[in-house]
């Protein structure tokens, strides 16, 4: 079902633009076959809200420490990073799934709200622990499908891209 933005919600898109977008993400640097068009879409978001990358290093003991330990120490990481009003977006495998046009009206409604940062968070190895899952403010799965983690970092800038190309109206995805 294509759903098309209403006269009043246009008339509050602009506050969607005031919001800060950031994406954190627990691994390495961005992997150079994709590193260009990750900084592409980026860069193309910069025309609609201030965005900016966190890559989050994995602990430096990473190798000898077991699943749990592992998410425990980057989730306390997380949690201290955050500030108090950050949105807090979760990449999640059994979060909600939202189509192109879903995402386009979180972030208006986000934007309405007076929202200054919204941060979407892609999880390490292992996924995010449960105690940044509990700070979330919510949780987003992007398929059931399993990605290699870094083309989650395109696809997530990718569909924020697309999302702000809905909200303007552009013709960037076809309706």
């Amino acid at each position: 079902m294509v759903v098309y933005l209403d006269k009043l919600q246009k008339l509050f898109v602009f506050f969607v633009f005031c919001m800060k977008i950031a994406f954190w993400s627990i691994g390495k640097p961005h992997d150079k076959s994709i590193k260009d068009a990750i900084e592409d879409y980026t860069s193309r978001l910069k025309k609609y809200c201030p965005v900016s990358w966190e890559i989050i290093p994995v602990p430096k003991n990473a190798a000898m420490m077991g699943e749990l330990d592992l998410k425990r120490m980057e989730g306390k990481m997380i949690l201290d990073w955050l500030e108090k009003d950050t949105v807090l977006v979760a990449l999640d495998e059994h979060g909600k799934e939202m189509d192109s046009i879903q995402l386009s009206e979180f972030l208006i409604k986000k934007g309405n709200m007076g929202i200054k940062k919204l941060v979407f968070l892609i999880g390490g190895a292992f996924g995010i622990d449960e105690a940044v899952l509990k700070r979330a403010d919510h949780t987003w799965s992007l398929s059931k499908l399993t990605f290699p983690h870094q083309l989650v970092r395109l696809i997530l800038a990718e569909q924020v891209y697309r999302a702000y190309t809905i909200i303007k109206n552009e013709k960037y995805h076809h309706r």
